[in-house]
């Protein structure tokens, strides 16, 4: 877990571990398949409907075709969004916007899921389904950087947690204790 007030610079490391921003100095070096949460929906093209755009996202994944096909239809099951999937991505809301990109990133099983805020996003019901399958990817050995404002959250999914503070390591250990 990244815990800080804002402009600690949780955001950023996220973005710089998420390929998105350069380090100052240093390099960073991750092993396995990422996904970020940063801005949900974001690489969706807003003209295409929310089916076409999984499909790019299954291919961008590089998901073989038949676990394309499964894949899509455990998205838009878990995104609950069956009676818009086939209306234009820039008609969505900001809710269904969080849910389909929420829901894409992570029913291609990653390696490192880097999650931004993303338990702030939509209603209670969406919010506990995401926690839930957040917990079964860290079951399933899955390594999961969440940054929150959510201490509790934090707590409960993380076993370990940074506390940044102006760009600066404060204390790393035990969520709990962080």
């Amino acid at each position: 877990g990244l815990v800080g007030l804002n402009g600690s610079g949780k955001t950023t490391l996220l973005k710089m571990l998420a390929g998105l921003a350069k380090p100052d100095r240093g390099r960073i070096e991750i092993r396995g398949a990422v996904r970020p949460l940063i801005n949900l929906g974001t690489g969706f093209n807003p003209r295409l409907t929310g089916l076409e755009n999984i499909r790019n996202a299954a291919s961008l994944f590089g998901a073989p075709p038949a676990a394309a096909r499964k894949a899509i239809a455990s998205i838009v099951d878990f995104a609950e969004l069956e009676e818009a999937i086939e209306s234009p991505f820039e008609t969505y809301s900001s809710g269904m916007k969080a849910r389909l990109g929420f829901a894409a990133a992570v029913c291609f099983r990653p390696d490192v899921l880097l999650v931004d805020e993303i338990l702030s996003v939509g209603d209670y019901s969406f919010q506990k389904k995401s926690l839930g399958r957040m917990r079964e990817l860290k079951r399933e050995g899955a390594a999961i950087l969440l940054v929150s404002h959510n201490l509790p959250s934090v707590i409960e999914l993380c076993d370990r947690a940074i506390w940044l503070d102006k760009g600066r390591l404060r204390q790393i250990g035990p969520a709990e204790e962080v």
